[in-house]
């Protein structure tokens, strides 16, 4: 009687998985435990791998927290992206884009971005790494705004306009770090978005949507 052979994972395709479990673990500690507590050794940990192995992949916490942040930037844009196209051809309200991009900067991976910052607000190595990052995704979350509100960007004003959204929902990210503060946050964005359809030439629409 003879044992089939079991097919072995791929040693490149065994490497990623446990890169990317790295990634979501060092995520998840970001934005439950701050930056404190994210420790390659914890991230290890929450993965399940061995540090050894954590190590392999990233050489130190600035690499892999940076890694990681770079990673959930590139899942939140990934998401507003996916929302878009699901729309099948139809342009959302501003109301609809402004609740999308109010989710994106309450959740865990906005989290674990402003645990980063605030950690490189303080530390110059950790800053030369994160502005960079910064940047591309501000500019692609403009881009993509843009592209929802169909903004036209050569009237003047309008560029300031979009800007002005995504600082205000960056905002109340950041406010809603310390405490739920989900009901104040869609009163803002209804009236918010009424406003934005004025400045972008639009006839406002209803704010009558469920509380």
């Amino acid at each position: 009687m003879t044992t089939q052979a079991v097919p072995r994972e791929p040693q490149q395709d065994r490497s990623r998985a446990t890169r990317q479990r790295l990634l979501e673990a060092a995520v998840d500690c970001l934005a439950s435990m701050g930056w404190a507590g994210t420790t390659v050794a914890v991230v290890a940990e929450r993965a399940g791998v061995s540090r050894g192995a954590a190590q392999h992949h990233f050489r130190t916490r600035e690499e892999l927290v940076t890694a990681a942040v770079e990673y959930g930037s590139e899942v939140r844009m990934t998401r507003m992206r996916e929302h878009l196209d699901a729309l099948a051809g139809r342009r959302p309200s501003a109301l609809e884009v402004v609740t999308l991009l109010g989710e994106m900067y309450t959740s865990p991976l906005f989290r674990a971005a402003l645990q980063l910052w605030v950690a490189a607000s303080s530390d110059d190595q950790l800053r030369a790494q994160v502005l960079p990052l910064e940047a591309r995704v501000g500019r692609e979350a403009h881009r993509l705004t843009v592209e929802a509100l169909g903004a036209d960007e050569t009237v003047p004003g309008v560029r300031e306009t979009v800007q002005a959204t995504l600082d205000l929902v960056r905002g109340l990210g950041l406010a809603d770090l310390l405490t739920d503060d989900s009901a104040r946050r869609a009163r803002l964005l209804r009236q918010w978005a009424a406003t934005l359809e004025l400045a972008l030439g639009a006839a406002p629409a209803s704010t009558d949507v469920p509380r």
